[in-house]
């Protein structure tokens, strides 16, 4: 194995397969009169947390997404195209009740894992399941071998790592180490110390790397990058907070909501701002040439579930 191209890339790489959630051509729906209402009072953080909770206890319709949107003052529901007939009327059913606390906007790309990538990680030569995907970031735990974080709906059906396709294992998912969904990380950890280099940072695809040196949760309109393994880095901001998404695979709740495009085999990436880690991409819809919106599982939740520190 060569050191150099392994270092940053088993550092950097964004763990793929939940794709990425465009806000494209998003068409309004109106669960009232009141809600276009220019005259009509603005609404109290318990009215909005209420309604989310609502939601998120709701049946799962695949294909939904919603967040609590400060610039509206509304629960933003987003329906992408498969919901439809009497999927559509279910979701109605669930929204209509919340009146003028709920905007309803549809999206023209549809909700979706991707489990495939770019520059990744792949099966190993032990595991079955020959899909790839990025790594997230690299980290450290008291007592236990290192480790690195990737997207639990990765972690899920590939248990055993590589460098390349079919290669020799280089991480192994233990036992409990991987949620999904409802939550959306799971943890390899290396052999032994040494055995693969493994540096905190995360690949910029310019020939350069970022130190990541810390992690913290990530904070509304804050200017953020994302390191993935189809499409490289790109920039954005954070639009939304404790996110709900429902994939057909099921839901998955309190993400990191951004503008930031992404592309199959993106997903589980690696969210950062400077040298703070704060998520791993889930999934959403769109693309890097039309833009898209892409939600994120905070990192400080997969570290504290599975008692590990960055660096």
């Amino acid at each position: 194995m060569q050191r150099s191209a392994p270092l940053r890339r088993v550092a950097a790489l964004a763990a793929t397969a939940l794709a990425l959630l465009a806000a494209a051509t998003l068409t309004p729906y109106s669960a009232s009169a009141a809600q276009s209402d220019p005259r009509a009072g603005r609404l109290d953080g318990p009215q909005l947390a209420a309604a989310m909770t609502t939601l998120d206890s709701s049946e799962q319709i695949p294909g939904t997404a919603w967040v609590s949107d400060p610039k509206s003052n509304k629960v933003v529901v987003t329906a992408d195209p498969t919901v439809t007939g009497e999927k559509l009327d279910r979701l109605n059913t669930v929204i209509k009740p919340l009146g003028d606390v709920v905007e309803l906007k549809r999206t023209d790309t549809e909700f979706k894992l991707f489990i495939r990538g770019g520059d990744a990680i792949y099966g190993s030569n032990a595991s079955s399941v020959r899909a790839r995907c990025s790594l997230g970031f690299n980290v450290k735990r008291a007592g236990l071998p290192d480790a690195f974080l990737t997207a639990g709906h990765c972690g899920n059906p590939i248990k055993s790592w590589a460098e390349t396709d079919g290669g020799p294992e280089i991480a192994l998912v233990p036992g409990n180490g991987s949620s999904f969904p409802g939550n959306d990380y799971a943890i390899a950890a290396y052999p032994a110390i040494g055995a693969v280099p493994h540096p905190s940072e995360v690949n910029l695809y310019n020939g350069t790397t970022q130190a990541i040196t810390g992690a913290r949760d990530a904070v509304l309109n804050e200017s953020v990058q994302r390191s993935g393994s189809t499409t490289g880095l790109h920039s954005g901001t954070v639009t939304g907070l404790n996110a709900s998404v429902t994939y057909k695979e099921g839901r998955v709740t309190g993400l990191i909501q951004t503008n930031v495009c992404a592309e199959p085999g993106d997903s589980g990436g690696a969210l950062f701002a400077g040298t703070q880690a704060l998520g791993l991409t889930s999934g959403g819809n769109g693309n890097c040439s039309t833009g898209g919106t892409t939600f994120y599982q905070p990192v400080t939740e997969a570290l504290s579930a599975f008692g590990a520190t960055i660096p």
